[in-house]
Order: structure tokens, then C-alpha cells, then sequence
């Protein structure tokens, strides 16, 4: 999901929360996993999770493991 007007700032949150996620499992990005990641932090983000904290704690939590079992999952609510 796309966000019209976001600012720089919430960019950075978004992105310091995804490489966080990266860094509490010690993965190596890749595009489908970064996909995923990302998507599930946006749509947090809209949802109005709007801290680095909250936002990779969240993560952390609906994304536990190696980045191969979200394979197909479109959404921050989705866990295969």
C-alpha cells in the first residue's frame, strides 16, 4: 500500500524498523522477504503505529523465524 504525502522522517522510521527486524534475526535482505517486511510496516504505520520501537516490536512479533516462511504472505496479517 502507497501512502500520498509521507514525510521524510516516517520514511526513516519505516525503513530503521525493517532493518532493525533484519538485525533481531540476523537475515540477509532479499527482495521477497523486504516485500513483506516493508508492506506489513506501512500498513502498521497507516494503522497508526507510528514509533521505530512499536513498529519493529510489532513486527518482530507477527514475523518470528527465517524470512522463508512468508513466502505469498500479502499482508501484515498473514503468516504461512
Amino acid at each position: 500500500m502507497l501512502v500520498s504525502s509521507i514525510l521524510e522522517a516516517d520514511l526513516a522510521v519505516l525503513s530503521l524498523s525493517v532493518q532493525s527486524w533484519y538485525r533481531h534475526y540476523r537475515a540477509k535482505p532479499d527482495d521477497r522477504t523486504s516485500e513483506v517486511i516493508c508492506s506489513a510496516a506501512v500498513d502498521l504505520f497507516n494503522r497508526g503505529h507510528r514509533t521505530q520501537e512499536e513498529l519493529t516490536r510489532i513486527l518482530i512479533a507477527r514475523f518470528p523465524g527465517a524470512p522463508v516462511t512468508y513466502v505469498n504472505a500479502p499482508t501484515a496479517g498473514a503468516l504461512h
